[in-house]
């Protein structure tokens, strides 16, 4: 195993619980056309760029709305969801504390345009201690294409492999391990049933003791 030299978060789901926030847009934006949102469809829209996302709903059910429609849509129904329920995912506090502690540069790659990842984490004042954030806007090819992570590694002037990237679903994670990084899984409700194959470890909470051992940090008290 090469040493870890750098630090890269997914940010839905994995920073911000937004991936339990999402099906409840993609349901209210169904349930206006007399439609219902299934697990399925919801794993097929999780981790993606947008575009591909509504895509995928506009597939899945035939819908005669455009992206751009259902964007908008989306944007405005989001809107009313963050201002109650938005929140950090467990264990992400002390985890960004210790691994600052220790000096590792930290980047966010994320499906989510650059704009919206930029106000989420700064709501929690996030960005000031971030080398970068890469959006999914930023990049040809969304996950599960490695091609974020290895921009990312360039951006940070170190191997791939000298990157943990902490990921929670199955496209995010497959884009890490594709690139060759040390890839981390941190599944919660939304991704348990996820395949997490080829993954360097698949982590219970961000509180696993076993990331502050990979990382070579005290375990957080």
């Amino acid at each position: 195993m090469a040493p870890l030299k750098a630090v890269v978060f997914d940010m839905d789901g994995t920073i911000l619980n937004t991936e339990m926030l999402y099906p409840q847009v993609s349901s209210e934006i169904l349930r206006r056309r007399g439609l219902t949102l299934s697990q399925d469809l919801t794993d097929a829209m999780m981790g993606r760029p947008a575009p591909v996302a509504f895509q995928a709903m506009i597939d899945w059910h035939d819908l005669a709305d455009t992206i751009e429609t259902l964007a908008k849509e989306s944007e405005e129904i989001f809107s009313d969801i963050l201002e109650t329920s938005l929140g950090l995912m467990p264990g992400f506090t002390e985890l960004f504390k210790s691994i600052l502690a220790a000096n590792y540069p930290v980047a966010v790659c994320t499906s989510a345009s650059r704009s919206t990842a930029i106000d989420l984490l700064g709501r929690f004042n996030i960005t000031p201690d971030l080398h970068f954030v890469i959006g999914g806007d930023e990049v040809e090819h969304g996950k599960p294409h490695p091609e974020i992570y290895l921009t990312a590694a360039k951006r940070l002037e170190v191997l791939p492999c000298e990157i943990a990237v902490f990921e929670d679903s199955q496209t995010g994670c497959t884009a890490a391990i594709e690139a060759g990084t040390y890839a981390i899984a941190v599944p919660a409700s939304h991704s348990e049933k996820h395949s997490f194959d080829g993954a360097k470890m698949v982590a219970n909470t961000l509180h696993d003791p076993r990331i502050y051992e990979v990382l070579n940090m005290p375990l957080h008290n």
